[in-house]
C-alpha cells in the first residue's frame, strides 16, 4: 500500500533536492567544458529523459491498470508538450525551441514541482515519473542558459507568450471535445496551487495567462541587464 502524497513532507522535499543537485552537477560540467564526456553524458541523459517519460508511462499504465484519465494518454498537457521541446532544443539548439524550454520550463513546469497535482508518493511509479518528467524540463531550461551560454532574442518574451495563447486555445477547444482537463483550464486541480488563489473559473484562466505574461517578462529581465551592463563596459573601454 502506498502513502498519499503529502506537500512538502520528507519524499517531496528530497525529489525537489535531488533535482537542483543533478541539475547544478549539469551545468557545472557544461560550464567546465561542454565538449566533455560528462557534459555530454549530462545533456544525452537529459534529452532521454525528455523523450521517454510519456511512452514510459503509457506501458505503467498499460501494466498496471486501474481507472486511466483521458490526461493521462494523450499527451496534451503543457508540460508533456514542454518536455519534447526541451528535448530538441537540447540536440538541435534551435532558438525557439530554447525560448520555450526556457520560458515554459520555468514559469510553468517549476510550479508543478513546487505545488505537484499528486496522490500517490514516494516509491509510487506515478511520483517517480512526475518528479523525472518535471525535473528534467526544470534541468533543461536551466542549463542551457546557465551552462550552455544560450540566450534569448529580441522580443523572445512576446513570441513565447503568442504560443501560450495558441496553447490555450487548443487545449479549450480539445477539452470541449473530449472532457478533458488538459491545462487545468476546464477545473483547478484536486490538490493546492496556485490556480486556488486565481478566482473561480473561468477567470482564474484570464489571471494565469496575465501572471505568465509578467513572469515571462521578470525570466528576461537578466538578459537585458546583462546586455546593459556590457555594453556601458564596451563605451568605457
Amino acid at each position: 500500500m502506498f502513502a498519499v502524497f503529502t506537500l512538502f513532507g520528507v519524499s517531496h522535499i528530497a525529489a525537489l533536492l535531488c533535482i537542483a543537485a543533478l541539475t547544478a552537477f549539469s551545468v557545472w560540467a557544461c560550464r567546465k567544458d561542454e565538449k566533455s564526456k560528462t557534459a555530454k553524458t549530462c545533456i544525452g541523459l537529459l534529452a532521454f529523459l525528455c523523450f521517454s517519460i510519456y511512452p514510459l508511462q503509457q506501458i505503467f499504465h498499460t501494466v498496471v491498470g486501474g481507472v486511466v484519465k483521458v490526461e493521462d494518454i494523450y499527451p496534451f498537457h503543457l508540460c508533456d508538450i514542454a518536455a519534447v521541446i526541451c528535448g530538441f532544443a537540447l540536440i538541435t539548439r534551435k532558438p525557439a525551441l530554447c525560448e520555450l524550454a526556457y520560458f515554459w520550463g520555468l514559469a510553468g513546469t517549476l510550479q508543478g514541482l513546487l505545488t505537484p497535482d499528486l496522490n500517490h508518493d514516494f516509491p509510487n511509479p506515478v511520483f517517480l515519473i512526475f518528479f523525472t518528467i518535471h525535473g528534467a524540463i526544470v534541468a533543461t531550461a536551466l542549463l542551457l542558459p546557465l551552462g550552455l551560454g544560450w540566450k534569448p532574442r529580441p522580443k523572445a518574451t512576446l513570441r513565447v507568450f503568442i504560443w501560450v495563447l495558441v496553447y490555450t486555445a487548443g487545449a479549450l477547444i480539445i477539452n470541449a471535445i473530449m472532457g478533458s482537463n488538459f491545462g487545468f483550464l476546464t477545473h483547478k486541480p484536486e490538490n493546492a496551487s496556485l490556480l486556488d488563489i486565481m478566482g473561480p473559473w473561468p477567470w482564474y484562466i484570464l489571471v494565469l495567462l496575465l501572471m505568465a505574461g509578467l513572469i515571462f517578462w521578470l525570466l528576461s529581465w537578466p538578459f537585458k541587464r546583462f546586455n546593459q551592463v556590457k555594453s556601458t563596459a564596451s563605451e568605457l573601454n
